[in-house]
């Protein structure tokens, strides 16, 4: 996720299955809920920050539906 963040580009975002298809191929899917633990994990690091419909989440674990991963500050 910090590569597809950084290779995005500051003011963009990824989805969570955007890293799950680079890691796990045509089973992708099957990464789902660790990608989104691992998004929860950055968020609260400072390096992504978890969005829905473009506003940030202030608990990723909670969140329902579909989420986005915006760099944070710390992804340097």
């Amino acid at each position: 996720m910090r590569t597809l963040l950084r290779a995005r580009g500051q003011g963009t975002t990824i989805c969570p299955s955007d890293a799950a298809r680079v890691a796990g191929g045509e089973d992708w899917r099957d990464l789902m809920d660790a990608a989104r633990e691992v998004a929860a994990e950055l968020h609260a690091d400072g390096v992504a920050e978890v969005r829905q419909k473009g506003e940030r989440v202030e608990d990723p674990r909670a969140a329902r539906g579909p989420i986005r991963l915006a760099a944070g500050p710390e992804l340097g």
